[in-house]
């Protein structure tokens, strides 16, 4: 109950801060978050995925699809605030500064992937030893990589 208390603060607060004027308002329109070929452009750094970037309210809304459209996971992002969204195959895999993942995952299988990154985030697919993938939000270093990834749940 405690855990669902603070997710639902972490998005009340990404809400706040969306409303009072956050700089993602300048994104294209998109629509259809949770599908598999939504109306978005594919922004993905890494042809083995498509990324998909949708802006409401000042937050921003990061969704990672393999090649063949299935949905794997997504995110919201303000201020460098992060939630995992319930949408993609593996949602329960998504880690970000503010959340680990819902479940335990495999060991890894491969080193993580850059999927997509912008000037205040990046998401990392990391392929798993159980034919999974985990997902990883992060907000962009622009400084000392220790220190970035300091902030990041284990």
């Amino acid at each position: 109950m405690l855990k669902a208390l603070s997710h639902r603060a972490c998005l009340v607060g990404m809400l706040a801060l969306a409303s009072s004027g956050a700089a993602l308002a300048d994104q294209p329109p998109a629509s259809g978050l949770g599908q598999s070929w939504p109306n978005a452009s594919d922004v993905s750094s890494n042809p083995n995925f498509h990324a998909y970037v949708f802006t409401l309210g000042g937050i921003q809304f990061v969704q990672i699809n393999d090649t063949n459209g299935n949905v794997i996971g997504a995110v919201g992002t303000a201020n460098g605030q992060f939630i995992t969204l319930p949408v993609g195959r593996f949602s329960q895999l998504v880690t970000t500064p503010q959340q680990g993942p819902a479940v335990t995952p495999a060991a890894a299988a491969a080193a993580p992937t850059t999927v997509y990154q912008d000037s205040a985030t990046t998401v990392t697919a990391t392929a798993l030893s159980d034919g999974t993938l985990q997902l990883k939000a992060a907000a962009a270093c622009s400084g000392d990589p220790a220190v970035c990834n300091s902030h990041s749940p284990q």
